[in-house]
């Protein structure tokens, strides 16, 4: 991890840096099981580096919220409440928008499921990656030592299927998982894209929420580069929230959408 400048500059001479906060977003709907044991985990990884985690209770009726309120020791872990269910969308909007009004220029945004089935041992890589000039990076189960093996069949068949759709019609480049959950991004690059979106930086309720905001990202022309991410859905503590066909559509609608939409009129 790097090391903290007292003057909280830019990097400096002689090998110091100046450590740049992980805010980690959480989007949570009836993870009230799943949350502690994830919050374990950060908080080991915030032994070694600045993190907070931001919690985004969507409407939670498991006691989500109470699991937060509690604290966690050696976790900085903050809590974004919706009354009602408004869907991943409007989660992961929401903890984006709580964290830029707070966060530092040099920081980083990290977004991940709140089900314990991402490896908050990553982090460490993904801002190493941000420190080493990339802007966006996805956590891939699509590159050399990436896995999905624990997930179920029809989960995997529409994660690859989607990835080889999207790679083919979209053509991002960097990118080959382009609905993976857990990615970081460079605070600057989304305060550049909100300050021309605003609100309608992410306008899905749904898992296809992830594809829009990287297509609406790529007018930034960011730098995307992808780590590999074994999925441990076999630490998964509750049901899937993601229903197949309503997805399908999702993903179909965005990229007509997409097509339709006349890209940002000047250089964001």
């Amino acid at each position: 991890m790097r090391t903290t400048s007292e003057q909280g500059g830019p990097a400096l001479s002689g090998g110091a840096r100046t450590q740049a906060r992980a805010h980690v977003v959480l989007p949570a709907y009836n993870e009230a099981a799943s949350l502690p044991p994830l919050l374990t985990r950060l908080a080991e990884v915030a032994r070694t580096g600045k993190l907070t985690a931001w919690v985004v209770d969507d409407g939670s009726s498991d006691g989500t919220a109470d699991v937060v309120a509690e604290g966690w020791p050696g976790l900085d872990v903050r809590l974004v409440s919706h009354p009602v269910n408004l869907g991943l969308g409007q989660a992961v909007q929401s903890g984006l928008r709580a964290v830029l009004a707070k966060a530092d220029q040099e920081d980083v945004v990290i977004v991940m499921d709140a089900d314990d089935t991402h490896d908050p041992a990553l982090i460490e890589r993904l801002e190493r990656e941000i420190e080493a000039g990339a802007d966006v990076v996805i956590c891939s189960r699509f590159v050399d030592g990436g896995d999905d093996a624990t997930a179920p069949v029809l989960r995997r068949l529409l994660s690859r299927g989607a990835a080889a759709l999207f790679r083919r019609v979209l053509r991002v480049e960097g990118v080959r998982d382009f609905t993976s959950g857990f990615r970081a991004y460079r605070v600057s690059l989304l305060v550049r894209a909100e300050r021309h979106w605003g609100e309608r930086l992410i306008e899905e309720r749904g898992f296809a929420c992830m594809v829009e905001l990287l297509l609406k990202l790529r007018h930034c022309r960011p730098v995307v580069t992808e780590v590999p991410l074994a999925l441990r859905y076999d630490r998964k503590r509750g049901p899937s929230k993601i229903r197949i066909a309503r997805t399908v559509w999702q993903y179909v609608k965005l990229l007509v959408r997409d097509r339709l939409s006349p890209a940002p009129y000047r250089a964001l």
